[in-house]
């Protein structure tokens, strides 16, 4: 089914001050899932809805908590998210990140004992239109098996970058991805449209790869990108953040049993990138570099090549035109809440 932006944020909005945030906190985090849902990420927008009302009625996720600081070392600080709700927890780190690259040039915030932060393209996407460069990630419970495993010891650990385009300010270079082939959003989605998958991104439980996305969440045999590569990628932003915001990794969440991410810990660096580069030359060379990779020849059956970040416009135009599409087992389900 097909609804407009204002009456789905209406309806988060209602359930989440139902389950006990502010009209202002849940004002904030349903324009985030909203957003995201316009974006064409479902699986992180309203998708998670239900799941994220069901942690703040057990307390996994505090409705009132508020991110303090604990270390002050210039040009990093490290905030205790208290576990309070991810989506304001990352605006908070983002926007502290942002006042220490106006100061330093380059701002770090390590957010310690959060709560999970939705779509981490939201925090890119913010520091990136307001002109700033981002490397941000977060580490996750095990849900992944590492390379050479069958049994889920490590996280499935989202990594984002994003840089400002001059020339769109609104549609900045980005790239938000999980270190799994498929996110378990995706896999989701791709199940409830009784689709499969465009490529293999796992293993059923026969230890076959597979196109099917169901076989996969029922073994949560998710394939690393690049294979072993992407499993020790995940493994060192598992570790780095943990260590970067004197926080906990996967063993530990797995042992907290508070949910997806609970108490994860998650890094925001932000770069001011008015001072390592004049605007005009930044502008030209996004858009020369842009024009370079398209330009390449098209493979075989190949519906184009897109920069990072673009793959949103054809969900806006839809959504804009139609109204933005809900899975009707979703919105019945957020309706009942």
């Amino acid at each position: 089914m097909r609804v407009s932006f204002e009456e789905l944020k209406s309806e988060i909005k209602r359930v989440f001050m139902k389950y006990g945030m502010s009209e202002e906190k849940a004002d904030i985090c349903a324009q985030i899932h909203t957003e995201s849902t316009y974006d064409g990420i479902y699986s992180h927008g309203i998708n998670r809805v239900a799941r994220f009302a069901d942690y703040l009625k057990k307390g996994w996720v505090k409705a009132d908590a508020e991110p303090t600081l604990e270390k002050d070392l210039g040009a990093i600080q490290i905030y205790n998210g208290n576990l309070g709700p991810g989506v304001l927890n990352a605006i908070f780190g983002a926007d502290k990140a942002m006042e220490l690259a106006d100061k330093y040039g380059i701002g770090m915030v390590g957010l310690k004992n959060t709560t999970h932060w939705m779509r981490g393209g939201s925090y890119g996407l913010k520091v990136a239109r307001k002109g700033y460069a981002a490397i941000m990630w977060t580490n996750t419970e095990a849900c992944m098996p590492p390379w050479g495993a069958k049994e889920c010891k490590l996280g499935n650990n989202p990594f984002v970058m994003a840089v400002p385009n001059p020339e769109n300010i609104k549609m900045p270079l980005i790239m938000d991805m999980a270190i799994s082939q498929y996110s378990y959003g995706k896999l989701q989605v791709t199940r409830l449209a009784g689709k499969k998958l465009p490529f293999p991104g796992g293993f059923d439980k026969d230890g076959k790869i597979t196109d099917d996305p169901g076989a996969i969440e029922e073994t949560m045999r998710i394939l690393p990108i690049g294979y072993w590569k992407g499993s020790a990628f995940s493994f060192m932003l598992d570790v780095m953040a943990s260590v970067l915001t004197d926080g906990i990794g996967a063993v530990d969440m797995n042992a907290s049993t508070k949910g997806s991410c609970g108490g994860c810990s998650q890094v925001m660096i932000v770069i001011n990138v008015n001072k390592t580069m004049e605007t005009q030359k930044m502008s030209d060379t996004i858009r020369r570099a842009v024009e370079y990779i398209k330009s390449a020849e098209r493979a075989e059956n190949s519906g184009g090549v897109r920069a990072p970040g673009e793959g949103c416009e054809k969900f806006h135009a839809e959504h804009d035109e139609k109204g933005i599409f809900v899975d009707d087992d979703v919105w019945k389900e957020v309706k009942a809440l």
